[in-house]
C-alpha cells in the first residue's frame, strides 16, 4: 500500500503495538531537545531513572526561555542543565545561542528521524521532512533513557498547496488560514502534511513557520517532504550530508484532503485572544497599535527580519508604537550584522533583543495597560503577553512592519512594490555556542542550586476517591490558565511547592490555597482543556495540590498524557447534561475505581445533590497500570526501563 511521509516515518521507528488506527504504538526516538522552562525537572526525572548516560542518537539541553536574570533562580538552572548535560552525554546551548527550535533546524535536524522535544512547538523541526513531537518532560526524559515514545496512532491529513503567494502574503497567512478553517481543537491526534505544486516555493523557515504552528492546532506534528528546497537549506548549514531525499508515495491514502490555493490568500491576522480567531485585515479593521514585537521561533529566521529591515529602510517607527527585535539564533543575529541589517533596525528605532524566547512567553517586553500588540508570535492567550488586559493580534512579518510604520493594523499590500530577498547570500555558522559532550567524561559534579527541589512523589491510586470539585471552567482552557508563565512564576519551574501557589491563578487567585485546604479535588471542564504549551508542570503542581482526576468533554493531546503521567485520571462526560450538572464543591465519588478503570466506563456519585453520572476514558491498558502506580516514574522505576 503507498505510504504518507507520516506513515514511512512510524513504520521505520515503530517498536510496539500495531499498525492500526487510534491504538497506542511506541516508537523509537532519535533525538530529544529541551529547554531551560521545562528541561530542569526532565532532567532532575532523567537522574531519578538511575541510567548513566542518554542513549538516543542525539540530545540536546537548550537555554532560550528564562534567560531574564533577574534573581539567581534562572543563573543556577543554567549551571545545573550544563552540569547535567557534561555528566550525561549532552550538547547543551548556551544562553544567547538562540531559540531550541530554530537552532535545532539550522545545526541538528534531519529528514526522516524523530525528535521528541518538552516543548510544545517541536514540530516545527517538520519544516525539514523530521517528525518533531512535544511532551511533557518526563516523556523526553524516558526517551532519552532509551525507551519508546508513546502515542495513539495518529491520523493523517494532507493538505495540497496549489499555486503561489502573491506578494506581502506569507508563510504565516497560510497557517493562519488553516487555522480559520480547522480550529484550535482541529488537529488534535493528527498529523497534518503538505504536498502540491506550491510546496515547491516555500523555503525551509517558510515551512517551519508553518510546521511551527501546527501546534496551535492541536496537531502531533506537521511534515513537509524533504526535497531540493530542503537540501539547499543544509548546504546553506554544511550539513548536506545530513540530507536524504523523502515524499510521500503516489497514491498515498489520507483520512482528509484540505486544498489551499496560495494565490488566494491575503494577509490575515489571529484577533485576541485565541490562534483560531482569524480575520483579514479589512475584518479586523484600522486598529491602533501600540507594540510590535518581531521575531520567536515561528518567525526569526533572517528572511523574516530581512524584510522588516526593508520596510523600515530610511524610515522611523511611528511615534506611538514600540517595536521590538528577537532574532530566533545567534546564527541570525550574526548575519544580520554582517550584512548592515541590524544597523537599519537599529536607525529604524528597533529595540534589538536578545536571541531567545523572550515577549513571546511573557519574559519582559509587556504592552501597556489596555494596549494592542501585533506580534508574529504563535500564541495570543489572555494574559501570556504579561499584560492581562493587552490585546494580542498574532500576524506575519508583513502585517507586523505595517504595523510598525502606519501604527496601525493595515494592509501591507499598499506599502508599494514587494521587496525580493537577494538569490545569493549565506549565513554564518559559528558553533561556537554549543558545547558538544564528550563521550569518554563520566560524571564529576551536578551542581543544583537552593532553589532546585527534589521531585514530588505521589502514591498508588487508593480502592476509592472521595474528592470535591475544586473548580468548573469551560472550553479551549490552556496551560496558561492552570499554570501561568511570565517572569514572576518561571523561575519556579524547578521548586514545585513554590510554584504550585500559582496554579489557576488567573481564574480563581485562591484555588492553591483551597486545594490544600480540602486535600483531594477534582477539575471539571470544557472542550479542548489543556490547550497549548507542553508545560508538564500543568500536571505535576495540580497533582502536588492534591488534584485526583480531570473530568472534561474532551482534552488537547499533550496534556491528557502529562495527566497520566502524574497519576491524574483524565475523564470524559459521556453526555455534556453532566457537565452542567455539576458545582464548585459537589463531592464525588468513584468506588473500585482500579478495578473500574480495567473498562471504559465508570460510575460516579455526586454525594452532594445525590446523583450518579457515568463517564469513560480512552486509557490503553499501559496508561491504566501507570496511573495505578501513581505516576509514570514510579511506573518506570517498578518495571524497569524498556529498550527501543
Amino acid at each position: 500500500m503507498p505510504d504518507s511521509i507520516t506513515h514511512k516515518i512510524i513504520k521505520e521507528h515503530l517498536v510496539k503495538g500495531e499498525w492500526k488506527k487510534r491504538t497506542e504504538i511506541g516508537i523509537k526516538i532519535d533525538q530529544t531537545l529541551t529547554q531551560d522552562a521545562t528541561g530542569t525537572m526532565a532532567y532532575l526525572q532523567l537522574e531519578a531513572l538511575g541510567i548513566d548516560r542518554v542513549r538516543t542518537e542525539l540530545s540536546v539541553s537548550y537555554v532560550d526561555h528564562n534567560t531574564l536574570q533577574n534573581g539567581f533562580e534562572n543563573a543556577d538552572d543554567h549551571r545545573y542543565l550544563q552540569s547535567v548535560a557534561s555528566c550525561y552525554g549532552i550538547w547543551f546551548s548556551r544562553p544567547g545561542n538562540g531559540i531550541c527550535h530554530q537552532v535545532h533546524l539550522e545545526r541538528f535536524g534531519s529528514p526522516g528521524k524523530t525528535l521528541l522535544g518538552s516543548d510544545s512547538h517541536t514540530p516545527t523541526a517538520g519544516g525539514l521532512g523530521m517528525l518533531g513531537i512535544g511532551a511533557g518532560g518526563l516523556d523526553v526524559a524516558v526517551a532519552m533513557a532509551g525507551a519508546p515514545f508513546y502515542l495513539d496512532m495518529p491520523e493523517v491529513i494532507l493538505v495540497k498547496l496549489e499555486g503561489k503567494l502573491s506578494p506581502w502574503v506569507g508563510a504565516k497567512d497560510l497557517i493562519l488560514e488553516l487555522l480559520r478553517r480547522l480550529s484550535v481543537k482541529g488537529g488534535v491526534g493528527k498529523v497534518i502534511e503538505y504536498s502540491g505544486s506550491g510546496v515547491k516555493d516555500l523555503s525551509v523557515p517558510e515551512r517551519a513557520t508553518i510546521t511551527n504552528m501546527g501546534a496551535e492546532l492541536g496537531a502531533t506534528s506537521s511534515l513537509f517532504p524533504s526535497d531540493e528546497v530542503t537540501l539547499e537549506f543544509l548546504r546553506e548549514q554544511g550539513r548536506e550530508n545530513a540530507w536524504e531525499p523523502l515524499e510521500a508515495d503516489k497514491g498515498a491514502v489520507y483520512d482528509q484532503e484540505i486544498t489551499i490555493e496560495l494565490n488566494k490568500l491575503e494577509p490575515l491576522v489571529a484577533a485576541p485572544h485565541s490562534p483560531d480567531a482569524v480575520k483579514t485585515i479589512e475584518q479586523a479593521g484600522s486598529v491602533s497599535v501600540d507594540q510590535v514585537a518581531f521575531g520567536s521561533c515561528t518567525n526569526g529566521s533572517y528572511d523574516d527580519l530581512w524584510l522588516l529591515s526593508e520596510v523600515m529602510k530610511d524610515k522611523v517607527v511611528h511615534p506611538g508604537v514600540s517595536l521590538v527585535v528577537a532574532p530566533g539564533s545567534r546564527q541570525v543575529l550574526l548575519s544580520l550584522a554582517r550584512d548592515g541589517i541590524l544597523e537599519k533596525l537599529v536607525s529604524s528605532g528597533a529595540r534589538i533583543l536578545e536571541p531567545a524566547c523572550g515577549p513571546c512567553i511573557g519574559m519582559g517586553q509587556a504592552p501597556p495597560s489596555g494596549g494592542v500588540s501585533v506580534r508574529t508570535f504563535n500564541r495570543n492567550f489572555p494574559g501570556r503577553s504579561g499584560t492581562k488586559d493587552a490585546g494580542v493580534y498574532l500576524a506575519g512579518p508583513a502585517v507586523a512592519a505595517a504595523a510598525a510604520i502606519t501604527g496601525r493594523l493595515s494592509d501591507p499590500r499598499k506599502l508599494g512594490e514587494y521587496p525580493r530577498l537577494p538569490e545569493t547570500r549565506t549565513l554564518i555558522v559559528d558553533d561556537r555556542m554549543l558545547i558538544a559532550p564528550d563521550i569518554d567524561r563520566r560524571c564529576d559534579k551536578i551542581i543544583r542550586g537552593p532553589n532546585i527541589k527534589p521531585i514530588p512523589g505521589n502514591s498508588l491510586l487508593p480502592e476509592t476517591i472521595k474528592a470535591k470539585v475544586l473548580l468548573v471552567v469551560g472550553d479551549n482552557i490552556t496551560t496558561d490558565h492552570i499554570m501561568p508563565g511570565g517572569s514572576k512564576v518561571l523561575p519556579l519551574r524547578s521548586n514545585i511547592e513554590a510554584l504550585s501557589e500559582f496554579v489557576f491563578e488567573s481564574i480563581d487567585h485562591e484555588f492553591a490555597s483551597k486545594a490544600r485546604e480540602i486535600g483531594e479535588g477534582v477539575i471539571v471542564a470544557g472542550d479542548n482543556y489543556g490547550q497549548g504549551s507542553s508545560r508538564e508542570h500543568a500536571a505535576l503542581a495540580p497533582m502536588f495540590l492534591g488534584i485526583k482526576a480531570v473530568i472534561a468533554k474532551s482534552f488537547a493531546r499533550i496534556h491528557s498524557a502529562n495527566l497520566v503521567n502524574f497519576g491524574i485520571i483524565p475523564l470524559l462526560f459521556c453526555e455534556t447534561a453532566d457537565y452542567n450538572n455539576l458545582s464548585e464543591k459537589d463531592c464525588l465519588i468513584i468506588e473500585n475505581v482500579r478495578e473500574q478503570l480495567r473498562s471504559k466506563e465508570i460510575l460516579i456519585k455526586n454525594d452532594t445533590k445525590g446523583q450518579k453520572f457515568r463517564v469513560k476514558h480512552t486509557l490503553s491498558k499501559r496508561q491504566v497500570d501507570i496511573i495505578n502506580e501513581g505516576g509514570l516514574l514510579n511506573y518506570t522505576r517498578k518495571n524497569k526501563l524498556e529498550k527501543n
